[in-house]
């Protein structure tokens, strides 16, 4: 079995720089957010159906009991 010695300690992981404070992290987390909101591939309301509307039910109702205007 062979045993791995190094003379240098491994380098630290990539660092991120810590959050900004105040107004500029506020600005910064608005428009992360607007930007998630806005671009959002899915939206469930824009998909809701409430049902049949008048052109069914019209369709479906025979031409006597119609009322014409």
């Amino acid at each position: 079995m062979a045993t791995i010695i190094t003379s240098k300690p491994a380098a630290p992981a990539v660092t991120r720089q810590q959050p900004a404070t105040g107004p500029w992290r506020e600005i910064v987390d608005f428009f992360r957010q607007f930007i998630v909101a806005a671009f959002h591939p899915y939206r469930p309301e824009q998909h809701y159906m409430r049902g049949p509307g008048p052109a069914c039910k019209a369709k479906r109702e025979p031409l006597a009991h119609r009322h014409l205007i």
